[in-house]
């Protein structure tokens, strides 16, 4: 989220129609997912996962099955299946048969096959909720930033106000001849500064606005109204958490670590697979076959009926099929040695990770701290401007000081209050990423 010290006030960004219906925060993150063009590719990738599971079980449980039929002709020369003799004719030939076989031994290989597809289902499904969870975030952030330059439009309005009640102070005290002109122009500066920080806001607000709908894919040209009452905004935590607590609810929990373990898991079975391929394989195999022929212009032959043919020309068959791989130019020794530094690759990227994520719930849990110091501070320091600033602005109306002292007295308080709303957003950011540590996702903290 953007810091801004000092900025002024804005007046409501005109296309948010007060009619529009009000979007909280989960509101937001829920479009945001529905309609996000990332979630729907993943969700195909997975999609495609679970075919290649089903695939990867009937493959491993299932035998193939097929069957053939053929028909033609045959014009020339053919051999008389009576006399065994060549002869010339016109010959016509059916078949049909039908064949199944399956692997009893691959060395494991459809079983692998079907913990991968297994597990890379998994991972789809934990890469489909990081996806969630990083848009969820970005919601948010954009969000917050409306949010704040929303408020911050609230507080300069009022400021404004203050501005050109001043300046009205400040003429009729001319007019008496309490003020010289010089205070006139001094109280038009005042209010001239304020009018243009209130278009540096506009600005600001404009863009908060548009990035909010770019993550959302909402439609930039329609309104959007948010709700979210920063005075009830109570950002409080636990001081009690352990560090090495979160450390291990992130680790079993975090989609990218649970996607760095089933890909070191995937390295592990492809290493074995590849190991056990340089083993023999055995194959069952089973068919069955029949056919029927005629032949047209041969003396004395007379054609079989098809009944009779099909019922005598049919055959079955068994077979068992061993397969023992001899030499193959070192192929399967060198895929065994590419798996073996895959799987090496993978456990030193899981280890990686690991490490990331610790240093990540470390970094978290000191950036909510201090965020949660910071804000203690903020509201310490707006109570005291506060104070400060109601007591300048009587004594401003009374004469006794002068323009340029009673400014700073605003641009103090001004800075004090942002200061204090951008602490308190912060703090809400900061403790909703130790929630996500701790193993609550984003969309259920709301």
């Amino acid at each position: 989220m953007k810091k801004h010290i000092f900025i002024s006030a804005v007046m409501t960004l005109a296309f948010v129609s007060a009619s529009a219906q009000r979007m909280t925060l989960r509101d937001c993150m829920e479009y945001a997912v529905e309609n996000s063009t990332k979630i729907k590719i993943r969700q195909a990738e997975n999609r495609n996962d679970q075919i290649n599971r089903r695939e990867a079980i009937l493959s491993a449980f299932t035998p193939s099955v097929g069957g053939d039929v053929y028909a033609y002709y045959n014009f020339g020369r053919s051999i008389n299946p009576e006399t065994n003799t060549y002869f010339s004719t016109t010959s016509f030939t059916n078949g049909y048969s039908v064949s199944a076989g399956m692997y009893i031994f691959n060395g494991f290989k459809a079983i692998d096959n079907l913990k991968i597809t297994s597990t890379a289902k998994s991972m789809g499904i934990n890469e489909e909720q990081q996806l969630k969870d990083q848009i969820c975030l970005a919601t948010m952030e954009a969000f917050y930033n409306v949010v704040y330059y929303s408020e911050l439009t609230d507080i300069l309005n009022s400021q404004i106000k203050t501005a050109q009640k001043s300046l009205e102070l400040v003429q009729n005290q001319n007019r008496l001849g309490q003020k010289g002109y010089a205070d006139i122009v001094q109280a038009e500066a005042e209010l001239a500064d304020r009018q243009y920080q209130a278009i540096t806001v506009q600005n600001e607000l404009n863009d908060a606005y548009i990035t909010l709908k770019d993550i959302m894919f909402w439609p930039i040209q329609d309104s959007l109204a948010i709700d979210f009452d920063v005075d009830n905004a109570n950002p409080i935590y636990s001081h009690t958490d352990d560090p090495d607590d979160i450390m291990e609810a992130a680790k079993n929990t975090l989609p990218s670590m649970l996607i760095a373990e089933g890909a070191m898991k995937n390295a592990k079975l492809e290493l074995h697979s590849a190991k056990w391929s340089r083993l023999p394989s055995l194959t069952f195999n089973c068919g069955w076959s029949s056919s029927y022929y005629t032949y047209t212009d041969v003396p004395g032959y007379h054609t079989i009926p098809f009944d009779e043919q099909f019922k005598n020309n049919s055959g079955e068959y068994i077979q068992l099929s061993l397969s023992i791989p001899i030499f193959d130019r070192f192929s399967r020794h060198h895929d065994v040695m590419r798996k073996k530094n895959a799987y090496a690759i993978a456990e030193a990227q899981y280890s990686q990770r690991t490490r990331e994520v610790e240093a990540e719930v470390l970094r978290a849990i000191s950036d909510r701290d201090g965020a949660s110091a910071a804000m203690t501070q903020a509201l310490n320091r707006e109570s005291v401007q506060e104070q400060a600033f109601q007591l300048n602005t009587k004594r401003h109306e009374q004469g006794l000081i002068s323009s340029i002292e009673y400014q700073t007295a605003v641009d103090n308080y001004l800075n004090a209050k942002a200061e204090r709303l951008y602490a308190v957003l912060t703090l809400i950011i900061k403790q909703k990423v130790v929630n996500y540590y701790k193993g609550v996702s984003y969309l259920e903290q709301e």
